[in-house]
């Protein structure tokens, strides 16, 4: 029998995002409802390693469900990619009597946190990460809001291009993944989107497509790019360029990181920081939280940051024949 976790830890990792307050509401209520103390450890492994760990209790965590951001804060942590910093996290979380730890965040903070497993840890991650990016899961804790609040920023955007019959590019977020660039292209019925998974740089393709659009009467033409292309100021003036027609880039940027967190990214986080505890009642450890074929499931962690994950071709194919 497993022995019994008296004091967890939780602490947010990498980029922030909506919902990550919702998580660790769920992950403190839980634990006390369990009978564990619980310590917050602030701006992720670096206040680990800087022992800025608070003690937490069902008060702590009042009021924040609806606050975007994290209230632990956030930070990346160089030093805890050596051997000598993963060991001193490890004995820092001995030293705060810190048994079991729940890490909110992406592929990065979850291989930070096997390595305190391996130092004898137990460790659960949530995928807290707007970018949807996390392989072994559908579902990531933030991308609900991020895509909700590119959606609506993308619909002003379309007014305004309308208006002046403009070529409108704009840049979404995700790093090297298309997420937010395609689900954002379907629901704001983009003419043009522009995936990292699936671009081939034919920028002629495009500039066909716009002048085709433009001798059937189409006053604006709104192109989609994620981020992992980038180069939207200079693609918009070799466009307007070649078109002829007035081209502006706006690049969202991290107000798609803040915000209140949409119904969705408050429950699913809820209940994801609630099964990690849980997790971590029953002695696991190296394990990751994910919503996958319409349930919540676990994985083991090396198993998990082993899958591979592509864009969905039935999604893609829609969006392509929707923008002809």
């Amino acid at each position: 029998m497993a022995n019994k976790i008296n004091t967890i830890g939780v602490l947010t990792s990498g980029g922030d995002a909506p919902g990550m307050n919702a998580a660790i509401r769920a992950v403190v209520r839980t634990a006390i409802a369990k009978g564990m103390k619980v310590k917050g450890i602030q701006r992720g492994y670096a206040g680990l390693l800087n022992e800025e760990i608070v003690d937490m209790n069902s008060r702590s965590v009042s009021e924040i469900i609806q606050r975007g951001g994290t209230i632990l804060y956030t930070a990346r942590c160089e030093e805890f990619r050596t051997e000598e910093g993963q060991a001193l996290g490890a004995e820092m979380c001995r030293k705060h009597g810190i048994e079991g730890l729940v890490v909110i965040g992406g592929d990065g903070s979850y291989r930070g946190a096997g390595k305190l497993a391996e130092h004898g840890i137990n460790t659960v991650g949530l995928p807290g990460t707007i970018d949807l990016d996390i392989a072994c899961t559908d579902y990531t804790i933030g991308f609900d809001t991020a895509v909700n609040t590119a959606m609506e920023a993308i619909d002003k955007i379309r007014d305004t291009s309308t208006s002046h019959e403009r070529c409108s590019i704009i840049e979404v977020m995700g790093r090297n993944a298309g997420y937010i660039a395609l689900w954002c292209g379907i629901a704001n019925g983009a003419e043009d989107i522009l995936l990292p998974e699936r671009y081939d740089n034919n920028e002629q393709d495009i500039i066909n497509h716009i002048i085709e659009h433009r001798k059937k009467g189409k006053k604006h033409h709104i192109i989609i790019n994620a981020e992992g292309i980038g180069h939207s100021t200079s693609m918009a003036k070799r466009i307007e360029a070649a078109t002829g027609i007035e081209t502006r880039a706006s690049i969202l940027g991290y107000m798609q990181r803040g915000g209140m967190p949409t119904c969705k990214d408050r429950v699913y986080a809820s209940i994801m920081g609630a099964k990690a505890v849980e997790l971590l009642a029953e002695g696991k450890s190296n394990r990751v939280v994910g919503w996958r074929g319409g349930a919540f499931v676990d994985y083991d962690l090396h198993e998990a940051l082993a899958m591979q994950k592509d864009i969905n071709e039935d999604e893609y194919a829609i969006s392509k024949m929707l923008s002809r």
